[in-house]
């Protein structure tokens, strides 16, 4: 089922944004929901960020498509604390953004973990990020994407999810998908102060609404990104404020390193301020990380 989203022909935070097509990320039965439970999305609009969108049970896609296509395309997965997603600041607007730059956006609005809605909270998410990049990789002749380079972008507790699909390409988090062919791997993943780590120095919001209130260490690690990271993984870009109390830069530190030590092409930008959650302007300073990562993204 596919629509255009209503409201998004709007002027948001100075900027134009252009309708959008938004669509069930599957085409039948969701994986891994329970059968006949109703559909606990809520919608909540915010002063600053736009719409904050939680409980979400119904995965969808919203394509944002250049005029100009230069072959690349983002699968974008919002912030949220695994709580829900920061649909407008850390999703529509940075699809925009990348349409603006003839790069297909994709956001993905994934299932939020919910026991009583998941049968297995925890891979909820992930399989909806994988289903995200196989749907993409199937349609790129229509979308005009080169299938070889798409990637995946995400933002806080969505920068774990990206970088849980950017390392967990090897086999599939449906045990049930008939398609066995199609390529999980993203070619490169963009991370904008993500969780990372689920142990020490974890958000402790985001371990709880995906794991539950007392994982064990073995889960723990398993959620733990960093210690994913092989010689295959793709090329990494990550952002990240040096005061940010919610999510310890740390995170993004072990996921550099991670990559340093597999000779993982990586490239990462840290800000003395900005805190958490700033989305594409880092208000404490003139640089402007979408810069970077426009330059970063010519060179693939």
């Amino acid at each position: 089922m596919k629509k255009t989203i209503t409201g998004l022909a709007l002027i948001f935070a100075g900027t134009i944004m252009l309708p959008a097509q938004e669509m069930n990320l599957y085409s039948g039965p969701i994986p891994n929901n329970r059968k006949n439970v109703p559909d606990p999305e809520y919608v909540e609009a915010r002063s600053t960020g736009g719409r904050f969108i939680s409980n979400t049970a119904i995965p969808t896609l919203t394509v944002f498509l250049p005029e100009q296509s230069n072959g690349k395309a983002v699968i974008i997965c919002p912030g949220g604390g695994y709580r829900g997603v920061a649909f407008d600041k850390e999703g529509i607007l940075v699809a925009q953004a990348l349409a603006d730059d003839s790069i297909a956006g994709f956001v993905l609005k994934y299932r939020t973990p919910n026991d009583s809605v998941n049968l297995d909270k925890s891979i909820a998410p992930l399989q909806d990020a994988q289903q995200a990049i196989r749907f993409v990789r199937q349609h790129a002749r229509q979308y005009r994407v080169d299938p070889d380079k798409i990637g995946i972008m995400g933002f806080s507790a969505g920068g774990h999810l990206a970088a849980l699909a950017a390392n967990s390409f090897q086999q599939p988090a449906d045990p049930t998908t008939p398609d066995t062919t199609t390529s999980l791997r993203p070619d490169f993943v963009i991370l904008i102060y993500p969780v990372i780590n689920m142990g020490d120095f974890t958000h402790a919001g985001s371990r709880m609404n995906l794991l539950g209130a007392h994982p064990d260490e073995k889960t723990i690690r398993q959620f733990s990104v960093e210690t994913r990271i092989t010689p295959a993984s793709p090329p990494a870009f990550l952002v990240h404020a040096g005061d940010d109390k919610a999510v310890p830069v740390a995170n993004s530190l072990a996921y550099y390193m991670a990559c340093q030590a597999n000779q993982v092409s990586a490239e990462m930008h840290l800000y003395p301020g900005g805190g958490h959650g700033f989305g594409m302007f880092n208000k404490t300073t003139a640089d402007v990380w979408m810069d970077r990562l426009r330059n970063w993204l010519q060179g693939l």
